[in-house]
């Protein structure tokens, strides 16, 4: 995965008042810690903070910040506070990456091959509990998703988080509770054989009526 870099400033004032400020002049308040450094305030501009954001990967991104600390520096996000109702950015937290570190990271979970799926082709639906998951792996690792393939899924077919298939050198965290991820859910209402072939043959039978 690509490192993106940011721009940042320090924060001269901090404070309530002062992040009121900061954010009324088009920045964000955020702090940086981690990698046994003392945590900075910094401020990152709002309109190329919103490019990343509010997408999937989000956490599972490594940043470079240019500005502060020491060149080269790798940084993941680990929290963002969102208002509830303008869902603008309104504060971040990153942490430092060191060099040789493994790190827990927010991966997004996708699902393929729909059309393989019988119980999804008999009309079931796939009822997804989660779209993301923890993984634990070395920095330049990081896996843009995890993908579950749902060739041959019948009905009640379900995917917990220690079978999902991890790509090489990515593994859950060793505190990471067993949890559901999706399952095929049947539909409330199904059609018999019979019941579809006489609806078949009362429509035919209807259209030949209509002709006549």
């Amino acid at each position: 995965m690509a490192t993106v870099v940011l721009e940042a400033k320090n924060r001269e004032s901090l404070g309530t008042s002062a992040a009121r400020i900061d954010r009324k002049n088009g920045f964000v308040p955020c702090i940086v810690y981690g990698d046994k450094s003392k945590p900075e305030s910094i401020c990152i501009s709002r309109d190329l903070l919103n490019r990343y954001v509010y997408k999937s990967n989000f956490f599972s991104t490594v940043f470079e910040i240019h500005g502060i600390g020491k060149k080269g520096q790798k940084f993941i996000a680990k929290e963002a506070q969102i208002h509830p109702v303008t869902d603008q950015i309104l504060h971040v937290d990153f942490m430092r990456v060191g060099k040789g570190n493994k790190v827990t990271v927010r991966v997004p979970i996708i699902f393929s091959h729909e059309d393989a799926s019988p119980g999804l082709k008999l009309g079931g639906v796939l009822n997804v509990l989660t779209h993301e998951i923890d993984v634990l792996c070395d920095p330049e690792k990081i896996p843009e998703h995890i993908e579950v393939d749902l060739t041959g899924f019948e009905f009640h077919h379900t995917v917990h988080s220690n079978n999902l298939k991890l790509p090489e050198g990515v593994s859950l965290p060793v505190s990471a509770k067993v949890s559901t991820i999706a399952t095929v859910v049947a539909p409330t209402v199904m059609k018999s054989d019979t019941q579809a072939e006489a609806s078949a043959e009362a429509t035919s039978t209807e259209n030949t009526e209509a002709k006549a």
